[in-house]
């Protein structure tokens, strides 16, 4: 497939089917982001697969609790990735205070894009989660208070019946990419 398919192919799903994802899919999902450019080579993440079905209820439960309960669609996904986030390496942090950036965030970006185009590779769906009881998933997964939590990626089989059919209209068509000429200039800012 080439990449101008896959990035249209690619879209947030928020239904899917009941189809198990192999784990072979997944571990190759991971390691696409394995190989994920970042500041000073910092590799500043790591991932927690939830695909036991008993522990993905209990993740989903406290992902979606209180005020995040419009993210129920987690509840559907047979896989959910969290992507766990530490600071970085003395270079990225020192390199953060001085650019005012956050490089590690935009790092674990990267990663994430790299997991959700190698998904749609293979046929999955995915979606990013970043409305969720952050507290909450910590305390179900025993993760340590160092290390943030700044995304939760569903990812299966899609619903077919619900994937929408134009690569550019996205959410059962409520939203359109805006126009190149809107985005891009050359050499100044337009």
């Amino acid at each position: 497939m080439e990449f101008k398919e896959l990035v249209l192919k690619r879209y947030s799903c928020r239904k899917f089917s009941n189809t198990p994802v192999e784990k072979e899919k997944i571990i190759r999902c991971i390691e696409s982001a394995r190989v994920s450019p970042s500041a000073c080579n910092a590799q500043p993440w790591k991932f927690i697969v939830v695909d036991n079905p008993e522990m993905r209820k209990k993740v989903a439960e406290a992902a979606t609790s209180g005020i995040y309960r419009m993210s129920k669609f987690v509840h559907e996904a047979p896989v959910i990735i969290l992507v766990l986030a530490d600071k970085g390496s003395f270079l990225s942090r020192a390199g953060s205070l001085v650019r005012n950036t956050r490089f590690y965030l935009i790092d674990i970006g990267i990663v994430c894009e790299h997991i959700v185009l190698q998904a749609t590779e293979f046929g999955l769906g995915s979606c990013y989660v970043g409305w969720f009881n952050e507290n909450a998933v910590r305390k179900v997964l025993n993760i340590p208070k160092n290390l943030e939590i700044p995304s939760i990626i569903c990812m299966g089989y899609p619903d077919e019946s619900y994937k929408t059919k134009d690569p550019i209209r996205r959410h059962a068509g409520s939203e359109t990419r805006k126009p190149i000429d809107d985005i891009l200039s050359f050499n100044e800012y337009k």
